[in-house]
């Protein structure tokens, strides 16, 4: 976290000139006095103050300004809103613009990425206690990706159970894992699991014994 110690006549001249240099509010900061200064006697002796102020960290603010760096940095006429509930440890953010198909790349890759990244900017500074989920979309993607992976798994059990040999399917995301798993949990004649390494992790649609 990044922190500044200011010294001053009085505490309240050293706070405003460490606020000055982090160009932040007094809400935005946690303020410890050092040293309150002394008058000293009779104008001999007299010490100033000194603070320590340390900028809060702001998990929205960061990840706003990581991704308009990103953004900047691509070139691309896209912009996003962000909706973070601190009470839920939830921040879903939604792209759009004209070229927002190249955040959610082929197959959502460069989106996947791109959340993962941003989950990592929004908890820098958080216990693994209290992680903030963070969840990316655009145009609506993470509904369709997951409409077409649920169609997927059954038209691949179908397969496995008519062919009557194990499916593996392609690599996949942990959360596109759990929509395969999700989706065949109950089936009657096909158990899921995974084999592999992340990224190349994969489902299998196995036969039930």
């Amino acid at each position: 976290m990044k922190s500044v110690e200011k010294s001053g006549k009085n505490v309240d001249e050293a706070i405003k000139a460490a606020l000055d240099e982090l160009g932040a509010d007094v809400d935005d900061v946690n303020i410890e006095i050092l040293d309150e200064g002394s008058k000293g006697l009779f104008g001999f002796g007299s010490r100033g103050a000194r603070v320590r102020v340390v900028l809060k960290y702001d998990p929205e603010k960061e990840v706003k300004r990581f991704l308009r760096d990103i953004l900047r940095s691509l070139n691309l006429n896209v912009d996003f809103l962000i909706d973070y509930s601190e009470i839920e440890g939830t921040m879903k953010i939604e792209f759009f613009g004209t070229n927002v198909g190249f955040v959610i790349g082929h197959r959502g890759d460069v989106l996947n990425s791109l959340q993962y990244l941003t989950y990592l900017v929004a908890n820098k500074e958080r216990t693994t206690d209290k992680q903030i989920h963070v969840i990316l979309d655009a145009e609506n993607y993470r509904e369709r990706r997951e409409t077409t992976l649920r169609n997927l798994a059954n038209r691949m059990a179908k397969r496995a159970v008519s062919l009557h040999k194990n499916v593996v399917l392609e690599p996949m995301t942990p959360y596109e894992r759990k929509i395969i798993h999700e989706t065949l949990q109950n089936h009657p004649a096909v158990e899921t699991y995974s084999i592999g390494e992340d990224p190349h992790r994969k489902v299998v649609i196995a036969l039930k014994k």
